[in-house]
């Protein structure tokens, strides 16, 4: 017997209808948002790669965290921005995947990056004889960019497997696509795609998680018995992570949350508001607090905007 579905070709966002009456003020809201974060992250990746002495594994790996961010907003800012200003409530089934998959890719990019962070922070501190010749700074950014195509390759096979499936639902209770979101829309039974999408992400998480648990412990221990100095620099730097760390699994317990009440009575306005935090505010915070915490890229990025200060007022 051949079932035929009413395939969707486009997707309704509820979330879009919810914000038409403030649209404007959202938009504009919105608009100022990106153009906020994308100048953070913009000016801690130039500081970083004008200066030589910025060179080293730490600021490699804040440098890919912080572009990390921000191509997650980017996958999602800019187009909520035209939307909102457009009144737009469609999305295609195309752009609805090719978003999904920026969504994806951004986040296991990051969990990357958190990892090989913990790792590298754990080496500098319990092994700084050897640290030097464990890692350096093209070590650092082969594993950034190793990990980086790993995930590529992972995510591509989650939203490839995910595109197989015929979809007959086509309102998304949100403001932007994700894959979770389509497995709900799903005609025919999508359970296997869900166990698989599942394990992949626990399998992943609970890796780095060990890793980053692992070394932060290890850290904490060393810290006990060394000098008082050298235990407060390595905690400032630990407490650092942590907090950006903390701040990112934070947005994913948003993702969670809203994911699990999908069907619930969660109201509209609560999907939407989990959404921009789990999307804006961890790109946001990374740049500002890795540019107020971190001592020698504070003082590079004084230095340039002093310059840049300067610059526009020459004759003060």
């Amino acid at each position: 017997m051949v079932i035929e579905f009413n395939i969707s070709t486009s997707f309704f966002l509820r979330g879009m209808v919810e914000m038409e009456q403030l649209r404007y003020l959202y938009g504009a809201l919105s608009f100022v948002t990106y153009l906020f974060t994308l100048l953070c992250n913009l000016m801690v990746v130039i500081v970083v790669l004008k200066e030589k002495s910025l060179h080293q594994p730490m600021y490699s790996l804040i440098t890919s965290l912080v572009l990390d961010g921000w191509f997650s907003s980017s996958s999602f800012l800019p187009k909520l921005i035209v939307d909102l200003f457009s009144s737009s409530v469609v999305v295609s089934r195309e752009e609805c995947y090719i978003q999904s998959f920026c969504l994806l890719f951004a986040y296991s990019c990051e969990v990357s990056t958190f990892t090989i962070m913990a790792y590298d922070t754990h080496l500098a501190v319990c092994h700084p004889l050897r640290y030097n010749s464990l890692i350096t700074n093209t070590v650092a950014v082969n594993l950034i960019a190793g990990s980086h195509f790993f995930n590529l390759i992972l995510v591509l096979i989650v939203i490839l497997l995910s595109a197989r499936l015929p979809l007959c639902g086509f309102q998304i209770n949100g403001i932007f696509c994700d894959n979770l979101s389509l497995y709900i829309l799903s005609c025919v039974d999508s359970s296997i795609n869900k166990v698989f999408g599942s394990v992949v992400f626990l399998m992943y998480l609970i890796s780095a998680l060990l890793v980053i648990t692992y070394s932060y412990i290890r850290i904490f221990l060393i810290c006990l018995r060394v000098s008082k100095d050298a235990g407060k620099k390595a905690i400032h730097t630990v407490v650092t992570h942590l907090l950006n760390f903390c701040i990112f699994l934070t947005g994913l317990l948003f993702v969670f949350i809203r994911y699990r009440l999908e069907n619930g009575n969660l109201p509209l306005f609560i999907h939407i508001l989990l959404s921009v935090a789990a999307l804006v505010f961890p790109p946001l915070l990374t740049p500002l607090i890795y540019g107020i915490r971190t001592k020698a890229l504070r003082t590079k990025l004084l230095v340039h905007l002093h310059k840049i200060n300067k610059w526009r007022h020459p004759l003060t």
